[in-house]
């Protein structure tokens, strides 16, 4: 597989402090000859954030030759339920975790650390013959896509838009994407209807709205990247204007309401292991380079910073 900015850090002087230092050393436990790690690692959860676990794993795994890395996509309501049990290393998220996934994970005794890794814009898309449809604002979306919605027909969304079937493809119930999408169109995590093409694999979802002339569709920003010569984007209006994902747009948080930061959630006894450690380091240290490869908008300098901070306290927990 190839899936909020909102969240807000404060700087006290301490951070400050630490996230100006070189990231912590891994630890001095066994490693390979050459300083290389061993070891597997699993990790499940987001589609959307599992491409660029992929990319850094295969990045990290070139240079630690006895390190494995796997990398499930049961979307991130369903990489926390595996993670909540202790049966994951690492988390994928494109969300924070809920306090009623925190709770399962005290009750287990899973004890956890959020690295913020990337960003996204989740972008709408349309079938590349959609000429009559180049912005909507959130209130025609929320028409469109909320709970009870009859919307079937592209005439009914706006007046003057022709008598086209209106066909719907999305995130399946378990994806942090549709938390994110209906919380912010809808109002509601998990407030939408029932009536359209639901699936954790956003792959699914290019081949329906690709194949269809009115449909549409959303998932994060990487998989349009991926697939725009068979995709139409569409712009949003949130309040400020029609406005567009983009590395730009999604950093400076003007593509409203639907940009957000992505996690890999750690758990704190896998974190102790130096391979573990190692690959979390990866990705923090080489984020820019993993996001440019798998087509995802990389941390701001505020957030390298705050993701270099979370990691040396989480070395120093470890100790």
């Amino acid at each position: 597989m190839k899936n909020r900015f909102t969240t807000r850090f404060v700087l006290t002087a301490a951070f400050v402090a630490c996230a100006s230092l070189a990231l912590a050393a891994t630890g001095s436990a066994r490693t390979d000859r050459g300083g290389a790690v061993s070891g597997a690692i699993s990790a499940d959860g987001s589609s959307t954030v599992g491409p660029y676990v992929t990319a850094g794993a295969e990045g990290f795994q070139r240079s630690n030759r006895g390190a494995r890395v796997t990398v499930g996509i049961s979307g991130t309501g369903g990489g926390f339920e595996r993670f909540c049990k202790g049966e994951t290393d690492l988390a994928n998220a494109s969300r924070p975790i809920k306090q009623s996934e925190a709770a399962i994970c005290r009750q287990n005794d899973i004890a956890y650390v959020p690295f913020l890794v990337a960003n996204d814009g989740l972008s709408i898309v349309l079938n590349r013959e959609n000429t009559w449809a180049t912005c909507l604002t959130v209130d025609e979306l929320k028409k469109i896509w909320d709970q009870g919605s009859k919307i079937n027909n592209w005439q009914d969304v706006r007046q003057g838009f022709p008598n086209v079937k209106l066909s719907l493809y999305g995130a399946g119930t378990d994806s942090g994407t549709f938390d994110f999408f209906t919380e912010r169109i809808n109002g509601k995590s998990k407030r939408s209807r029932s009536d359209y093409s639901a699936t954790e694999d956003d792959n699914v979802t290019v081949r329906g709205v690709a194949g269809d002339r009115g449909a549409m569709g959303y998932f994060g920003l990487s998989y349009f990247e991926e697939n725009k010569g068979q995709l139409k984007l569409l712009e949003v209006n949130g309040g400020n204007g029609c406005t567009a994902p983009s590395i730009k747009t999604v950093q400076a948080n003007t593509y409203k309401p639907l940009s957000r930061p992505l996690f890999v959630y750690a758990k704190r006894t896998s974190f102790r292991r130096p391979v573990v450690q190692a690959f979390v380091r990866y990705l923090i240290t080489n984020e820019r380079a993993i996001a440019k490869t798998a087509r995802f908008v990389s941390l701001t300098d505020r957030q390298l910073r705050k993701s270099k901070y979370q990691y040396n306290q989480a070395i120093k927990a470890a100790r």
